[in-house]
């Protein structure tokens, strides 16, 4: 395995800049890597001619925090801080942009005040804010649109980046196979006898991190916090017992699954995964896969190649960008069904 394997050619119109108007208009590619490979070309919309009653859909119902906040050094240089994670009341693991030559002590000021740096955390930066981390970042923060999208987030972005069923704030980016789901649809599901139940996984920085070695293996996860609760677990074993389908709705959620599955049998589970899932992984939960479409050369490519196999995963991507569907967090969605050999 190298890391060219996963690469592709995406012309850079393709990459979605807005959402569209309706969130379950997005088209919708359907890959059968259970059976003979076969291509779809659906909407969103289309999802329950896909599924069946007492299919198990499992979202992330982790919230995008604001998590972008311009600061000023004591120079008076620009900085911007990018949250990874609250730690405690009052502190915080970030990113921080402009950050050269910040010592131990240093006052960063903010809409929302002073903030001390009390120093660094591998790549991160530790600091003590005026006030509670997360509603800190909530009052004067911005929308951490991924640096992919070529402009400003505006107010549009506050409601739109965020999924109908997010509950639990924590993330720096959102669970986006989620942002298809609308009210209307959600109905259809429910009256059709789909079942759902969320986890969590907060979504962090290093999600973007790209792969900076040519063999993959040796590419070192991020690491994020998950929360797998007991009720999922019964709700997974209530499907498996019906000979129904766990359909993780997000490679979010496929990661957090097959981290509390480890040991080969789910259960309930709660801290930090940097679970790698690559091509030879063997799929211990789910049996299919709501997801967005996926940068070149990244460790969630790898993922869903890992699940649908990595031949059909990059002709299936091909045909996405022969048929001009839009890419990444605004972008369309594929459903995928588990390869044979992954299991």
């Amino acid at each position: 395995m190298r890391l060219a394997d996963f690469a592709f050619d995406l012309p850079a119109e393709l990459i979605a800049q807005r959402p569209l108007g309706e969130r379950s208009a997005s088209r919708l590619l359907a890959l059968d890597a259970a059976g003979e490979g076969s291509l779809q070309d659906l909407h969103v919309s289309d999802l329950p001619r896909l599924l069946a009653p007492g299919d198990l859909l499992v979202f992330n119902d982790t919230r995008v925090v604001p998590a972008r906040l311009p600061a000023r050094k004591p120079t008076g240089g620009r900085v911007e801080l990018l949250l990874e994670r609250a730690c405690g009341t009052d502190e915080a693991l970030v990113q921080i942009r402009g950050g050269k030559g910040l010592k131990e002590g240093a006052a960063l000021e903010t809409a929302g005040g002073v903030l001390i740096v009390l120093g660094r955390d591998g790549e991160l930066w530790r600091v003590r804010l005026p006030a509670p981390t997360l509603p800190f970042f909530e009052a004067h923060g911005q929308v951490p649109l991924p640096p992919y999208i070529a402009r400003e987030a505006d107010a549009a972005d506050r409601e739109r980046y965020q999924s109908l069923l997010a509950r639990v704030p924590g993330s720096v980016a959102a669970p986006t196979a989620s942002l298809h789901f609308d009210a209307g649809l959600l109905a259809r599901l429910d009256a059709l006898g789909v079942q759902r139940t969320c986890l969590t996984l907060h979504v962090g920085a290093g999600t973007f991190q790209p792969v900076r070695v040519d063999d993959p293996s040796q590419h070192r996860m991020h690491a994020e916090f998950i929360e797998v609760p007991e009720s999922l677990c019964e709700a997974v074993a209530a499907a498996r017992a019906a000979g129904r389908r766990v359909v993780a709705v997000g490679t979010t959620v496929a990661r957090a699954l097959e981290s509390a599955a480890a040991d080969g049998m789910l259960r309930p589970f709660r801290g930090d995964t940097r679970i790698f899932i690559h091509p030879g992984y063997r799929w211990r939960v789910i049996d299919a896969l709501l997801t967005n479409f996926h940068l070149p050369e990244s460790t969630l490519l790898m993922m869903v190649s890992a699940f649908a196999g990595r031949e059909a995963t990059l002709a299936a991507y091909r045909h996405a960008v022969a048929g001009r569907y839009r890419f990444f967090s605004y972008g369309d969605a594929m459903f995928l069904t588990r390869a044979a050999s992954a299991t």
